[in-house]
């Protein structure tokens, strides 16, 4: 009976790590997004410096992300992508080895009201899961943990240096201004706030909670 009872605790006890790790599951994340400093005097209120703050809400089928902003100029709009890539080193500063955002989804559009603030939610998969892939282009799954948004217009950033004859492709008609907020990468892992349960594979991390 004592060699039953001891061979079963043991058994349990292996089982404890998966259990626990699964009930550990994040259901809501917070973060910021950190202003691009070159643009900053294009799309900050008089005397403030702009800031925005995300919470994502884990769902049953789908997830809510809600984001703020404040101290923006007001009447400004934006679009909202989450992205694969982040200019920016988990400290702020500007990678040096920045190459492209890469892949990029679409997401909404934002613009300040008369006080500069911003409110908005949107609801699709985002934690953990959010990827796109493309057979045709030889693109594998792609995660996109990673959220900005970019001036829509490019002449509200021409006076920050933004080159008006080089929209960039991030509004509906694929002719928008130059990133004006965005997420950091977690220091350890390097990537985006929407994972939220990194697994270390070999020297790099990857995110999926069920893997």
């Amino acid at each position: 009976m004592k060699r039953w009872l001891i061979a079963t605790l043991a058994a349990a006890s292996l089982m404890l790590p998966a259990m626990s790790s699964w009930a550990q599951v994040v259901q809501e994340t917070t973060f910021n997004l950190t202003p691009q400093e070159k643009f900053i005097s294009c799309f900050a209120q008089d005397g403030y410096t702009p800031s925005a703050q995300v919470i994502v809400q884990r769902g049953t089928d789908n997830d809510v992300l809600i984001l703020r902003a404040q101290h923006i100029k007001p009447n400004l709009a934006f679009d909202l992508f989450t992205i694969q890539n982040s200019n920016l080193l988990a400290n702020g500063e500007i990678n040096p080895n920045f190459t492209n955002f890469g892949l990029a989804w679409y997401q909404s559009d934002l613009q300040s009201d008369s006080n500069g603030n911003v409110d908005i939610a949107i609801k699709t998969i985002l934690l953990d899961q959010i990827f796109g892939f493309d057979p045709a282009a030889s693109l594998l799954p792609t995660n996109t943990f990673h959220v900005g948004f970019w001036f829509n217009k490019p002449s509200d950033a021409e006076a920050c240096g933004f080159d008006v004859t080089k929209p960039t492709p991030f509004n509906g008609q694929h002719k928008a201004g130059p990133n004006a907020m965005i997420s950091l990468p977690n220091a350890e892992t390097q990537l985006g706030p929407l994972c939220t349960a990194p697994l270390k594979r070999g020297n790099s991390f990857v995110c999926n909670i069920n893997q």
